[in-house]
């Protein structure tokens, strides 16, 4: 008799440790499609307003580089005024490169490690 209801809960611990490996692989399961879709839908409205963005500065900067030119007489001049600004901000931005590790770490761990 005592093997028999040792048999049993054996069985029943058997079934509960299934249920639970179960369950918890299709947790992964929705916690892995939750991360990658917010990643993923990040990516795409990244994508599109810096194409907006992009559109923008670059025809602002065929108007600052038409009115600089006009303003000194000389196109090129103009032309290269914008040119050696957008220079000056790659430098900046290259040199401060490693702090923006730190905001998109907190960004990205915030997609991962939130509840679900």
């Amino acid at each position: 008799m005592a093997f028999e209801e040792l048999k049993e809960n054996l069985s029943e611990a058997d079934t509960n440790v299934r249920a639970f490996v179960e369950h918890s692989r299709e947790y992964y399961q929705l916690k892995t499609f939750k991360v990658l879709m917010r990643g993923v839908t990040s990516l795409i409205k990244m994508l599109l307003l810096g194409s907006i963005a992009l559109l923008a500065l670059s025809i602002l900067s065929f108007a600052a580089g038409f009115g600089i030119g006009q303003a000194l007489d000389n196109t090129f001049y103009g032309f290269l005024c914008v040119g050696l600004f957008y220079i000056l901000i790659g430098i900046v931005v290259y040199i401060f490169k490693d702090k923006l590790n730190k905001p998109l770490l907190e960004k990205f761990s915030e997609f991962y490690f939130d509840d679900i």
